[in-house]
């Protein structure tokens, strides 16, 4: 239930940085966020970090640190408490080799 909820929030993270990344300005003006900034790289420096910069540096670091949590406690997590008791006794029983009484042999 949990690493259900916390994909979802990293599946959002994701798209929300690609998002961010998408509409920034470009140095190579070739992207959605340069239409019509192209004189402004001409005649000008970068300036400073403007908000999107730093929401996508936040968006970043959050992003690092979220899949290093997930693969953590993925791997913290054993498999087989997800499936139930019962469901594995019955596997292991029907699984197990047939005994030498049971064969029937025909001689």
């Amino acid at each position: 239930m949990l690493y259900g909820l916390l994909l979802t929030l990293f599946i959002f993270l994701c798209l929300m940085l690609m998002g961010i990344i998408l509409i920034q300005k470009s140095k190579g003006s070739l992207g959605i966020g340069s239409i019509g900034s192209g004189m402004q790289m001409l005649f000008g420096g970068s300036g400073g970090q403007d908000l999107l910069q730093k929401l996508t540096w936040a968006l970043g670091a959050i992003f690092m640190a979220s899949c290093l949590g997930l693969s953590i406690y993925k791997s913290r997590v054993p498999s087989a408490k997800y499936a139930s008791s019962k469901y594995t006794q019955q596997a292991k029983t029907t699984n197990a080799p047939a005994t030498q009484g049971s064969e029937n042999t025909e001689a």
